[in-house]
């Protein structure tokens, strides 16, 4: 089972994605944890991220598809990935399509969390004042927010057209999204 968690940053597709890693042993293949990680280790990478991230920008389709695919032997040896925060524009879909058909697999269902744009701002500013994580930082998240919904809308109809494409309101409980979660994946 392959899925997509699709929302903007701070939907809560970390906390439904860590949800079914315990509860179904998928691997949660988040891009925001993978770039923070590059951060973390202080590496070339890292340094490259950080200043992209800090202006609020997106990073590169081609260093995003390459940490994901660095990571498809460990999920599909698990039986599965959540892939969080990818992708998040139609080439980088188009390309995990192609990695995945190589292995004979694919996208099994993509979950849109809706959620209220304002809300969210007052969600990350919230996560920035007891974290202090700099993507976090509300001026470059609202940055992240518009490339989001400028560059990731068209994946809707991408998904829509393939079938694969429910949504779940991102507002409601954590239990509320995790059933409608769980209602798309069954």
């Amino acid at each position: 089972m392959n899925l997509i968690l699709f929302g903007p940053p701070a939907a809560g597709k970390g906390t439904q994605a860590k949800r079914l890693v315990e509860e179904k042993g998928m691997v949660q293949l988040s891009t925001g944890d993978m770039l923070r990680a590059a951060i973390a280790s202080g590496s070339e990478l890292g340094l490259k991220v950080k200043d992209v991230l800090a202006r609020g920008d997106l990073v590169t389709d081609e260093i995003v598809i390459a940490l994901i695919e660095d990571r498809l032997d460990e999920a599909e040896a698990a039986g599965g990935a959540i892939f969080d925060g990818f992708p998040r524009t139609v080439a980088q879909a188009e390309a995990l399509d192609a990695m995945l058909a190589k292995r004979g697999k694919q996208i099994d269902a993509v979950v849109r969390l809706k959620v209220d744009d304002a809300a969210l701002l007052e969600r990350v500013a919230k996560r920035y004042a007891e974290q202090g994580r700099p993507d976090d930082n509300p001026e470059s998240f609202v940055v992240r927010l518009e490339a989001y919904n400028h560059n990731t809308a068209p994946l809707l109809p991408y998904y829509e057209k393939q079938g694969k494409l429910t949504q779940a309101d991102g507002m409601g409980s954590i239990e509320s999204v995790a059933k409608a979660i769980d209602e798309a994946l069954a």
